[in-house]
């Protein structure tokens, strides 16, 4: 038996991963214990989970493995600053403190801090390292239900690659080709980030969410200037638009001339021309994306995709290659970005490493159970734990509360929902979710401002029983961690008006334009999720019911939180957010909270506990 903890951490969204005999036991992100979002911290809190939830001591790990290899990444550092000095020194003096101190000695700074939760040990013995992409790669094929399969990873960087192709065969990951640093799609993607006003690493899906409220006017700009793309999707980036090899930031005054002015500051009001740079690089990423798995399908012949990398969140150029059909089925990663490079290091330990054989699932499901990996809590503890936070509640058997829950949200109320495992990744899949009627029209602008306090244009997911997705939508595929986009059935939308037609930005957001309007974005399209009874019975039980109430098998469902705070992880961090926020009620395993009958002391000023992403 090899028992391995697979660990991210140091740059964003650090995480720990426990695999078991090939099983993967458990899984979370340090962010969700320390309630500081995209926390890059060492993940001791994840790592206690995990060994917890094995009940282990760190002791009994047979091994240890970190998600890449810091000293490639300090010779990218040295022969970066080299390629372009003097120009880059003032980034150099900047990042070579760190490096010398932290990072170029890792292996040191591992060992202590296993040593500060397991005491004296033979640390030292137990870690390895893989490389990041390796990571990537080992996360998106392994837990996979093919045998054999493509493996594409993008990202930003990690040691040198930026992009790289491989073919997964049973326990094996051959390296076809790569792209390397600075050539980064991930980094174009954050440079237009950085420049529309959102945060790097954190605010990539705003964009991706403001795209449609735009026209790519500037992506023959970008792809004459910026971007050169080949036929096969190979590209490379123009350095001297950008600044993040030898600045403090991701654009320079040159990138900022080509596009007519200074970046957006935060929070500053968003105006057409910027949501016409989100559509224009959204519509360059696609088009990558697409000429890469083209060329990829056609020259290794295979007909199933992996994806993972930060890239890889993007269910929009996902979506589009779903839609091109040049692959028979495409699995995705649900936490594809670093965090998720913990998991795949520790089953790269147990096939690659370890040489373990690999064997899929004979009924095709993947390895992740829903991605449901997370800390659970019994009933009895639940109620324990509200109690003692001073909460309201009624205790009802499984059927009452499925029953009373599906009549609120037909009732049209927003409803809390923290239910077995948390999910690991970014999206919540209905174990830490909020949930609402997609047929209101005012819902996706209620649940942003009133509950989410957050941009108005960011849309909400559709969470849809998997047996009546193609009575929905222009998809018939499997969709669980919410990562394909696909458009909503001609059937289900509603025809707009002349004037309707005719309005521009974020004039377009309250133009109903379906029978499920609240999870219907400005260009007909949804993010979905789709249900499965086997990996989730609660949630789908919810679904069905709510469906014999309304004829609709779908409801709103977006992560239990508010801007700026991780998806919340325990009871107490549950209603915490309820309490801080116009949510009507609350459903924490069985227990019942209503918000009329909470005591009105314990309400929060929730709004501004949070920095802003």
């Amino acid at each position: 038996m090899a028992r391995i903890l697979g660990i991210s951490a140091f740059y964003h969204d650090s995480a720990a991963a426990l695999v078991a005999d090939g099983a993967i036991v458990a899984a979370a992100q340090e962010e969700r214990f320390t309630r500081r979002k995209h926390d890059p911290r060492f993940p001791a809190n994840a790592i206690r989970y995990c060994l917890e939830e094995a009940g282990l001591a760190l002791g009994e790990i047979d091994h240890i493995v970190f998600y890449e290899k810091p000293f490639l990444k300090f010779e990218r550092l040295l022969e970066t600053y080299l390629a372009f000095a003097p120009r880059g020194f003032r980034s150099f003096r900047t990042a070579l403190p760190v490096w010398l101190s932290e990072k170029l000695f890792q292996k040191r700074l591992l060992i202590d801090e296993l040593a500060a939760i397991g005491g004296k040990g033979e640390w030292d013995a137990k870690l390895l390292f893989t490389e990041h992409h390796q990571s990537h790669a080992a996360s998106a094929f392994f837990p996979s239900p093919f045998d054999e399969a493509l493996v594409l990873t993008m990202d930003g960087v990690g040691e040198w690659a930026t992009t790289s192709a491989c073919i997964g065969r049973g326990n094996t990951l051959e390296v076809l080709k790569e792209l390397h640093f600075p050539h980064s799609l991930g980094l174009l993607y954050s440079a237009f980030t950085y420049y529309t006003g959102f945060k790097v690493n954190s605010g990539e899906y705003k964009v991706m969410g403001l795209a449609p409220y735009g026209e790519p006017r500037y992506a023959d700009l970008i792809m004459d200037r910026i971007v050169d793309v080949k036929p096969d999707g190979s590209f490379r980036l123009d350095q001297q638009y950008f600044d993040y090899c030898t600045g403090l930031t991701m654009t320079n005054d040159r990138f900022h001339d080509l596009f007519g002015g200074p970046p957006r500051m935060p929070e500053e009001l968003l105006t057409q021309r910027h949501m016409d740079l989100a559509a224009s690089i959204q519509a360059v990423t696609d088009e990558i994306v697409l000429r890469l798995t083209r060329s990829l399908a056609a020259e290794t012949g295979q007909r199933k995709l992996c994806l993972a990398g930060g890239v890889a969140l993007n269910c929009v150029a996902n979506g589009k290659v779903a839609g091109e059909g040049i692959f028979d089925d495409i699995w995705i990663q649900p936490a594809a970005g670093d965090a998720g490079g913990a998991l795949g290091a520790a089953l790269a330990v147990w096939y690659q490493y370890l040489g373990q054989p690999r064997i899929t699932s004979p009924n095709r499901r993947d390895a992740m159970e829903g991605a449901y990996l997370g800390p659970a809590f019994p009933q009895a503890e639940i109620e324990r734990r509200l109690a003692d936070a001073g909460a309201v509640f009624t205790v009802l058997d499984e059927t009452g509360l499925v029953e009373t829950c599906a009549r609120m949200l037909a009732a049209g109320q927003a409803l809390g929902w923290h239910q077995g495992r948390m999910e690991f990744g970014p999206r919540a899949l209905g174990a830490r979710s909020i949930l609402a009627d997609p047929r209101s029209p005012a819902m996706q602008k209620q649940l942003n401002l009133k509950v989410k306090f957050r941009e108005s244009f960011r849309p909400f997911a559709p969470a849809v029983l998997r047996e009546d997705l193609a009575e929905w939508f222009e998809l018939d595929a499997d969709s669980p961690y919410m990562l394909l986009v696909s458009p909503v059935r001609e059937d289900r939308r509603r025809a707009m008006t002349t004037a309707e037609r005719a309005l521009f930005g974020i004039d377009k957001l309250n133009v109903p334009r379906s029978d499920v309007p609240a999870v219907t974005h400005v260009d007909y399209s949804a993010r979905i999720q789709t249900v499965h009874a086997e990996t989730n019975p609660l949630f789908h039980a919810l679904i069905s019911r709510f469906k014999s109430l309304t004829g609709c098998p779908i409801l709103v469902n977006t992560s239990f939180n508010v801007r700026g705070e991780p998806i919340v992880c325990t009871p107490e961090d549950a209603f915490r957010c309820f309490m801080g926020t116009e949510i009507d009620a609350l459903a924490v395993g069985r227990c019942l909270l209503r918000r009329e009958e909470q005591n009105p002391a314990l309400r929060l000023d929730y709004k501004d506990r949070f920095e802003l992403d």
